[in-house]
């Protein structure tokens, strides 16, 4: 079931004539000329980040905190020695609702301003210290979430609704430019963009308000000139006859931002889903789209200027339970008294990979949480999956000193193998976890188990990782042991994930009414 396909450059042509030779039902003509040619990558150019980003770096600028998708600080005066001394300092009511909660992203910090957006796609633009409103843009469009803001050169940029990505003057809020990106009316924008290189980086996905995995829909990456939101490149990440039947699939995409290589100048995707899942009653188990179902489930690596495919590695073949791979993350560890950064991928199959960062090639796979019946490539009945729909690593990882960091979802999901499954997981039926593996060799360092669902994600500072639940309570683990510090109960659930800056945690908290960002401070109370 888990496939190793890579493409290092000193073996591109003949992998490439070893692939054509093979008679896979898809024909990637393009891509496999982009990645046959032998290039040289382009080196970080020093204003590559943009001037915001590059002042705020000791903030929370980026989704991922910096360009690795690290989630990680020591910039910061919390730690487990002063956690207990965290309380509220002030509260932002957010303007959207729903019963999946208003908030399912990281909020931004740069300087004395907070930049947050709700799925009802609204920003805000707050004072740091106190809360207070600077501006707001409201554009009362549902979002299916993720979703969120970049900041870089000026601008703000932010999904508007499903069908656009939006650029706003970061001063006042103004809208400057638009661009639709989805190709049908049922494809979606849902994940926060990222900036680099005078690039607006986001992507499509078979999912928006107006349908869900409807036939024919694909997911596409997209990066998109800052100045102007026209698209400077693009990449496909499924076939154009999608698997041999467009008539009833579709798949593809990402949902959370990239890591960026800037040393080798690439980005790295995971990559979502196909569909169909797990089959329809004329296509059970997913037979609609028979072979690998590329680049689904894959870790691919693209030239970040061009979005020349450099290498992929696919975690899954033909995936039948929506175990989407949507992490990537650089991490440097030391091996054999040396540096190495390896390239990390995770997602909803509920098991974390390593790979060499030039070539894809498999390092270790760990296993996370509770397996049941994932690795069936067929179902004849009625059958309860772990990880489910919901579950596995669903939310953002984080990583520091060589250190993984995962939070992990236990809910089950029954799956037939001739109905289409898209949403549906029991929560709150099993304990969450969270994991810390070593980023050299994959070894499981602890492994906790958290009450409730930690859709919260996972975050270092200093000598602790962080999580938060659906059910609404915050945990801080010594990072060392995985010992639980402390606990803070929330005004209610949350399907966010935080910011850390100085002595402040910026955490939306989506599911409490009203909905709200809390900002919890050393010493406030």
């Amino acid at each position: 079931m888990t496939a190793s396909i890579v493409r290092p450059r000193r073996a591109r042509r003949r992998a490439c004539v070893r692939r054509s030779a093979r008679a896979f039902a898809f024909a990637f003509c393009a891509l496999a000329a982009a990645a046959c040619a032998d290039r040289t990558l382009a080196p970080p150019v020093d204003d590559a980040v943009p001037p915001e980003v590059r002042a705020a770096a000791s903030d929370w600028p980026l989704p991922g905190r910096d360009y690795r998708n690290s989630r990680a600080t020591f910039d910061s005066p919390i730690r487990a020695s002063s956690f207990g001394r965290l309380a509220v300092a002030w509260e932002a009511v957010l303007p959207a609702r729903g019963a999946y909660g208003a908030a399912s992203t990281t909020p931004l910090v740069l300087g004395d301003t907070v930049y947050i957006q709700d799925l009802q796609s609204d920003v805000l633009a707050l004072d740091r210290a106190t809360g207070a409103e600077r501006w707001r843009k409201i554009y009362n469009l549902f979002t299916v979430g993720p979703n969120g803001v970049a900041v870089g050169w000026g601008k703000l940029y932010a999904n508007k609704g499903t069908r656009d990505l939006a650029a706003l003057d970061l001063a006042t809020g103004e809208e400057i430019w638009t661009r639709t990106l989805p190709r049908t009316p049922t494809e979606g924008i849902d994940i926060q963009p990222t900036v680099y290189a005078n690039l607006v980086f986001a992507s499509t996905v078979p999912v928006s308000l107006n349908g869900i995995y409807q036939p024919g829909d694909r997911g596409v990456l997209h990066a998109l000139d800052d100045a102007t939101g026209a698209t400077v490149w693009s990449f496909d990440t499924v076939p154009a006859d999608l698997w041999g039947h467009p008539e009833v699939n579709s798949g593809g995409g990402s949902w959370f931002p990239p890591a960026i290589d800037r040393e080798r100048g690439r980005i790295l995707w995971g990559i979502a889903n196909p569909a169909p899942f797990p089959g329809t009653p004329e296509f059970p188990n997913g037979t609609s789209r028979p072979g690998p179902n590329l680049y689904t489930e894959s870790l691919v690596a693209l030239d970040v200027r061009s979005g020349a495919l450099d290498w992929y590695r696919q975690a899954i073949q033909h995936d039948i339970f929506d175990h989407d791979l949507v992490h990537a993350l650089l991490v440097d560890v030391n091996a054999g008294g040396t540096t190495r950064t390896v390239a990390v991928a995770t997602g909803k199959l509920g098991r974390v990979i390593g790979h060499d960062r030039d070539t894809g090639e498999l390092l270790w796979e760990t296993p996370v949480g509770v397996h049941r019946n994932d690795e069936l490539t067929a179902l004849t009945g009625p059958t309860a999956v772990l990880p489910g729909t919901f579950g596995g690593v669903i939310t953002p990882p984080a990583a520091a000193n060589g250190v993984v960091y995962v939070a992990t979802i236990n809910a089950p999901t029954t799956l037939s193998p001739n109905q289409p499954a898209y949403i549906g997981s029991q929560f709150g039926t099993m304990p969450g976890e969270v994991v810390a593996i070593d980023a050299a060799t994959g070894a499981i360092l602890w492994d906790v188990e958290v009450d409730g669902d930690p859709f919260g994600g996972a975050t270092v500072v200093n000598d602790l990782v962080l999580t938060a639940t659906f059910q609404g309570s915050i945990t801080a683990l010594d990072r060392a042991t995985g010992r639980e510090v402390g606990r803070i109960a929330a005004a209610g659930g949350m399907n966010g994930w935080p910011a850390i800056a100085g002595d402040t945690i910026f955490w939306p908290v989506g599911l409490a009414d009203p909905p709200r960002l809390v900002a919890y401070r050393l010493g406030a109370g």
